[in-house]
């Protein structure tokens, strides 16, 4: 995204039935870089809606066609995120669509412009990241073992035993293991955010969407920190190499920190 001045929404050919699919918010004055393409297939050419000091980015879709295919939530995604990290953004959900663009202006845009405009002057300079940590399989049932006696017991109980023969001492071993990552899971996270203290983050602490999932966090922070951000998790991969695999992702659109405002249409 650059922020040179205005461009129009497309017009609808004549005779086809179309719709305006609305991807987010932006400060007015956020011009679409020539490349940057929407859903579809082919991908559409993506547009802005202004009103006063706020737009919209949107393409032209048309209702015949289902939405939410792979290809449509990657390019929804990666319109959002390149521009998060350029400018604020206010993502909406996938699929957010209406009629045209004059529905975008006034329904969305006016109606809600002073709302819209103090939420994007919260994110300026600010970006999501996700930060995700994963367990080691092997080091986190060692870790287990070795902290565990009741579960090292079990352990050696069914060593070597039919699955049969040893049901009930599996699933007593199961259930250890689950509230042992649980608790480990807690902690870990809370160790995390601890060492994002010093950035300052808005942070979301998300449900977790593997069964070893160590942490799964989002992180509003200043765009111009990304550099510490990076340096604070690689910190934590080095501290728990062996044991935790780190992830970082992002910038991104501040899905985790905005109401996303549905529009009607």
């Amino acid at each position: 995204m650059s922020t040179d001045q205005a461009a129009e929404a497309p017009e609808s050919e004549e005779g086809q039935s179309t719709a305006m699919y609305v991807y987010g918010i932006v400060p007015g004055d956020v011009e679409p870089e020539e490349h940057a393409k929407g859903v579809g297939d082919p991908q559409s050419d993506v547009a802005v809606v202004r009103h006063g000091d706020i737009a919209a980015l949107v393409s032209e879709i048309s209702v015949d066609r289902p939405l939410g295919t792979p290809d449509d939530l990657k390019a929804h995604a990666e319109l959002l995120d390149g521009s998060a990290a350029v400018a604020p953004v206010l993502p909406l959900r996938f699929g957010a669509v209406m009629t045209d663009a004059e529905a975008v202006e006034k329904e969305l845009l006016e109606e809600n412009h002073d709302e819209l405009k103090a939420a994007l002057d919260e994110l300026e300079g600010r970006a999501q990241f996700v930060i995700k940590g994963r367990y080691v399989e092997n080091a986190l049932l060692r870790e287990v073992l070795d902290e565990n006696s009741e579960a090292a017991r079990l352990r050696e109980e069914i060593r070597d035993k039919s699955e049969d023969a040893t049901r009930d001492a599996r699933m007593a071993l199961g259930e250890i293991i689950n509230q042992a990552i649980e608790a480990k899971r807690a902690e870990d996270t809370r160790r995390v955010i601890d060492a994002l203290e010093a950035l300052e983050p808005m942070v979301n602490e998300r449900q977790p969407t593997h069964e070893e999932d160590a942490a799964h966090i989002a992180v509003l922070v200043e765009l111009d920190r990304q550099d510490e951000l990076e340096e604070a998790v690689g910190s934590l991969a080095q501290e728990w190499d062996g044991r935790v695999e780190m992830t970082l992702l992002g910038p991104m659109a501040a899905y985790d920190f905005v109401m996303k405002r549905e529009p009607e249409g």
